[in-house]
This record gives C-alpha cells, sequence and structure tokens, in this order.
C-alpha cells in the first residue's frame, strides 16, 4: 500500500521483500469500513470482486449493530489476506514499483543525509542507498531493531492458534464460544474448508518463530470442546499471542516504521491489518511531497504526531475486547456490564466509531466545523459540468482536493498557485443522495490525500493559509524563492 501511495506522490520507490514469493494463506480475512474507504479512495475496490458487508459486529464478543453509526459497518468479511496482498501488489507494479523478492534486509545505517542498508538476495549480498528507509515488516520488524526504536508495552501472557482445516466438519461458531477450558471459533472459508480459531486457558506464550503443528490445534480444539478433529488436515497453522506492543516513535531521523512493525495487539476485528493499511495512505502523499522537495516544513513529523494516537487507542480498544472475551469466570462482571451499556445508541455508536476507525480525528488547525480533522464521508456528487461522481472518486490521483460548493470564482483564483498539488472541483451534492449533509454551513472544504479535511469555509480562515500549512507555498511564491 505505501509503495502504491509513494509513486501516486511521484516518489521513486523499491520493496525489499524477503519471500520469494506469496504465501497464498488467507490469514486476516477482511478490513475495516475506514480500510474499505482508503482502498476506494485509488479505485481499488472493484479490483476485490463483490465485496460483503455486515452491519453486525461485536466488542469483545458483544454482538451489537453497527449501522447505528451513518456509513458505519463491520467492514468487508470472507476476503483472505493472500487476495488483499495481490490486489496492492499488481497496483503498486502498475503505478512502477521496483518491488524485488526474496531480498532480505540485514542491517540499516542513518548517515543522517541518507540511509543505507544490508540486503541479502538471491545473488548475494547488496547495499541500497535511498533518501528514506520505511520497516513495514510485522511485529518482529527488522528494520525496528535495527534502527533501534524503542517498543515498550505488555509481554504476551498465552498462546493461541489460528488455522484454516479441511475434512472437519465444524459447526460455524461466527462470534466465538467460550466454554470452561478457553474459547473457539469457526466459520466456513469454501466447501470443506473452515477457518478457526483456537484460545485454550492455561496455555502459556511462546516463541511466535517456533514451528506450529496441526496436531497441536487439534488437541488444544479437543480439550476445548471435546470434538476431535485429528482425522482432517490443515491447509496452513500459525500462532498468535496476546502481546502489545507500541514504538514511542514513528519516524527516527530517515527511519519510519507502519504496520505492525510499529504496533502490535491481539486481533479483534480485524482491525491490524486495516490500521497497517491507514498508516501508509497518511505516510505516503507526505513522504513523497518530502522527497519531491515541496512539502511545507514539518509535515514528515506530522506522521507520528497522527497515528501514534490512532495506534495507541487501538492497542487500549484490543486489550479490552481480549479482557472481555478471553478472560475465565473473572471476567464475568465486565461482560454482563458491556452488555447493560451497548443497549444504549450512544455506547453503540461509540463502539462502531473506534472498531470501524471511522471516528479518527486529527488535529489539522483551527475551525470548529464538525468536519475538520475526520475523513471525508462518502456520498454522491454531481460536477458544475453535470457529470457524477462521488467524494471517493475525487481522490483517486491521491493529490489534494479543494472542493468547491458555491461555484466560488474568488475560491478557485485563491487555489491558482496550488493546482500542481490541489485540484479544484466545483460541485454539489448529488440530489438523489440521502444520507445527511455532512458540509452543512460549509461552503467549501479541502481535502488531503489522505481523505481527511483539513480546512471548511465555515471556520473563517482564508483557503490560502490552510494550503500553505498542508502544501507549502505557491508555486510563483516556491520559484521565487527558489
Amino acid at each position: 500500500m505505501l509503495a502504491g501511495e509513494l509513486r501516486l506522490g511521484g516518489a521513486r520507490v523499491v520493496v525489499a521483500e524477503r519471500l520469494g514469493r506469496p504465501t497464498g494463506q488467507s490469514r486476516g480475512l477482511g478490513f475495516t469500513a475506514r480500510a474499505m474507504e482508503s482502498f476506494d479512495q485509488r479505485g481499488l475496490l472493484p479490483r476485490f470482486g463483490d465485496l460483503e458487508s455486515s452491519p453486525l459486529g461485536h466488542f469483545g464478543g458483544v454482538q451489537f449493530d453497527y449501522t447505528v453509526l451513518e456509513d458505519a459497518h463491520f467492514g468487508a468479511r470472507g476476503i483472505p489476506q493472500s487476495q488483499t496482498e495481490a490486489v496492492l501488489e499488481q497496483w503498486a507494479t502498475e503505478l512502477g514499483a521496483d518491488i524485488r523478492r526474496g531480498w532480505d534486509m540485514r542491517a540499516v545505517t542513518d548517515h543522517g543525509d541518507r540511509v543505507e542498508v544490508t540486503v541479502a538476495t538471491p545473488q548475494g549480498e547488496r547495499r541500497l542507498t535511498a533518501a528514506y528507509l520505511v520497516g513495514c515488516d510485522g511485529g518482529h520488524s527488522t528494520v525496528r531493531k535495527a534502527a533501534g526504536f524503542d517498543f515498550p508495552g505488555t509481554p504476551a501472557t498465552r498462546t493461541m492458534y489460528l488455522a484454516d482445516v479441511r475434512g472437519c466438519g465444524l459447526k460455524p461458531r461466527f462470534l466465538g464460544e467460550k466454554l470452561p477450558n478457553g474459547m473457539v471459533m469457526a466459520a466456513p472459508l469454501a466447501e470443506g474448508v473452515d477457518r478457526i480459531i483456537v484460545c485454550p486457558h492455561g496455555t502459556p506464550a511462546r516463541d511466535r518463530d517456533e514451528t506450529v503443528t496441526f496436531e497441536e490445534v487439534a488437541a488444544a480444539w479437543q480439550r476445548i470442546t471435546g470434538e476431535d478433529i485429528s482425522h482432517g488436515s490443515a491447509e496452513w497453522v500459525s500462532s498468535f499471542t496476546d502481546a502489545t506492543r507500541q514504538v514511542t516513535e514513528y519516524r527516527r531521523g530517515r527511519v519510519l516504521l507502519a504496520g505492525d512493525a510499529a504496533h502490535i495487539h491481539l486481533p479483534a476485528g480485524g482491525q491490524g491489518l486495516s490500521t497497517g493499511v491507514q498508516d501508509a495512505v497518511n505516510l505516503g502523499w507526505k513522504l513523497a511531497a518530502e522527497v519531491t522537495g515541496w512539502a511545507p516544513k514539518g509535515l514528515l513529523d506530522t506522521y507520528h504526531a497522527e497515528r501514534h494516537p490512532v495506534g495507541e487507542r487501538l492497542l487500549n480498544n484490543t486489550r479490552a475486547q481480549g479482557m472481555i472475551f478471553l478472560g475465565g469466570e473473572e471476567a464475568d462482571p465486565l461482560r454482563a456490564l458491556l452488555t447493560e451499556l451497548i443497549a444504549y445508541d450512544d455506547v453503540k455508536r461509540h463502539l462502531a466509531g473506534s472498531v470501524s476507525h471511522l471516528d479518527i480525528r486529527y488535529d489539522l488547525g483551527p475551525g470548529t466545523h464538525p468536519l475538520l480533522g475526520r475523513r471525508l464521508p462518502p456520498r454522491m456528487l454531481r460536477t458544475a459540468a453535470g457529470a457524477a461522481t462521488t467524494t471517493a472518486g475525487l481522490l483517486h490521483q491521491a493529490q489534494g482536493v479543494l472542493l468547491d460548493l458555491a461555484d466560488d470564482t474568488e475560491l478557485r483564483r485563491d487555489a491558482e498557485g496550488w493546482k500542481d498539488r490541489v485540484v479544484t472541483v466545483t460541485a454539489s451534492l448529488d440530489e438523489t443522495e440521502t444520507r445527511t449533509d455532512p458540509f452543512a454551513g460549509a461552503a467549501a472544504v479541502l481535502v488531503r490525500p489522505d481523505g481527511y479535511v483539513a480546512w471548511t469555509s465555515a471556520d473563517g480562515e482564508r483557503v490560502t493559509a490552510a494550503l500553505e500549512r498542508w502544501f507549502g507555498p505557491a508555486a510563483q511564491q516556491a520559484t521565487a524563492t527558489r
């Protein structure tokens, strides 16, 4: 995802991918509502085929309807991670990303004005020099360790299992079943194939690099459920833990981290993959702006400032869900209390916004309009020329967008100096749009390439100030400065 974002921003990017070929494993089975919107912003959703989203989701196993929050749902379901990886790799390659498989990162040196990495390749050891290095290399990140990032948090207390099993004839347990010896989940993936998650009580934490066997998983399943699945087989098996950690900084000099390299947590609600995708969308345009020379001062530092609090909140909500969902009898009072509270719509809205990631709000400048700092919600628009489009469609090229909702010639003239970085679109809500008007009170909004509203006309500040803050000086001014 980050490689595609960097290419859209005009940066040259090399991806050093340790795996010689994709694993083909399903692993993550979907993504949150906000990650789905992020893919839509780049025109990627059609590549996934028919997507299903469920209005029903859960928090810590307590089910509720996410549509209590407008535009919210429990994300895209049943999309194997292998498909998501294939879609993003093809997209990034089409955009010109240089993806080098079988390249394993070994060492990092930040020279202050450049960063140098040593990689093992099928042809032998190589050295690469680049302006910046981003570690998107997972929970055991080599980049994080080599660059000396601090990674505090809570260690793992238990081991759990994940597998796709064949020929076991399991009944569905979509939201999980709590039993005296643990919790299990099961869901059909294909004819004769089920995804299972097995969370036994009392299983000590183990090194995630240790090999897990189907026999171990089958034994844990039988210990919890009493059902023997040893006659079946597994397409793949894996283990995971409840370790919860986050780096203290997302950037150290010319080295940055994104996704699981920056934060690890109990998988709950499909939030891990989705948060990593959103890290990449937040970082991509900023890093590309820095590399290509138009970034205003401090722009790259806003990556940590904006995404670290999001990661911190993610860790809190997944830890809470783990306590509620996986705890034994001692967690019964928590489950009972949550069941009571979730009957209130305000509580549902809060939890739905948190797990769907639709309630993220960044501090993007002065103002009080409800859209400021929030993502541009999906709406149908009609351009001044009469063409139908969507708010997501305006962001396909990962440029800033100044949405002129009042056919304001002075506004468009003010933005002229940024036309190489910001597209001005005159439009209005489509008359067939029945959802609430998110622009109420604002005749214009400025949207960053990541889809977050950085300015509204309702707040009184001139658009030129916001354009300079997020997109650097106007073209004529920049030329005069050089």
